[in-house]
């Protein structure tokens, strides 16, 4: 599998609320930061945790993608999304990091 269909098949398991799925496309020992700051969360459970409580909250919650490049284990989103029809919508740039199969670090500009 390419890491353009490891981060394919995560945004699919994020939209379907797939928690189980979504997590399955993460290293135990990622790491999901902003890019060049803080980090969010590291490792599994903390993931696990995020989105559980994002999916939770927002039950109509959905992402796509306006573009994407990838060059070897990198992988780069242009995404936007909406927590429901009415919003709040959002947009950010996803570099994916996919070593071995799953994502190894995820960082994020807003």
């Amino acid at each position: 599998m390419s890491p353009s269909d490891v981060v394919q098949r995560q945004l699919e398991a994020y939209n379907a609320q797939d928690l189980d799925a979504f997590c399955a496309t993460y290293a135990d020992d990622c790491v999901i930061a902003d890019l060049n700051g803080a980090v969010a969360q590291a490792g599994s459970d903390q993931i696990r945790a995020r989105y559980a409580k994002t999916f939770a909250d927002f039950p109509n919650n959905r992402a796509w993608i306006v573009g994407r490049m990838a060059l070897g284990d990198v992988v780069i989103d242009h995404e936007k999304g909406e927590r429901s029809p009415q919003g709040p919508f959002f947009e950010a740039l996803v570099v994916y990091t996919v070593k071995k199969g799953r994502i190894a670090r995820v960082d994020f500009v807003k």
